[in-house]
């Protein structure tokens, strides 16, 4: 077999939830960037287990508009993307309100 290398990784800072402030070496992918959304499980003693959800976003830009890097936020509701997007699927509804179409 080939060698593969050593596996390459980033600090990344975490920003909000219980995880605030901390920052984890996170294994990039292929394409060099760290994976859209990190779940972390939460063990709970009473019942099943929970899930924090954290979100990959722009840690900033330079001035001459260069992308510094990735950091994870928070995603209170635990939604997170659902994966590969197609054309023609459906729009995701964030918000609970129904739209009137009768005018």
């Amino acid at each position: 077999m080939a060698e593969t290398g050593a596996v390459k990784s980033e600090d990344t800072p975490f920003e909000g939830g219980p995880m605030d402030g901390r920052v984890l070496p996170v294994l990039l992918g292929p394409t060099g960037h760290p994976p859209k959304t990190y779940r972390i499980p939460v063990p709970n003693p009473d019942g099943p287990p929970s899930v924090l959800v954290y979100r990959r976003v722009p840690r900033g830009h330079s001035k001459l508009g260069i992308q510094k890097g990735w950091k994870y936020a928070y995603e209170p509701e635990g939604r997170a993307d659902s994966g590969l997007k197609w054309p023609w699927s459906k729009p995701d509804r964030r918000d609970d309100t129904a739209v009137d179409t009768d005018e």
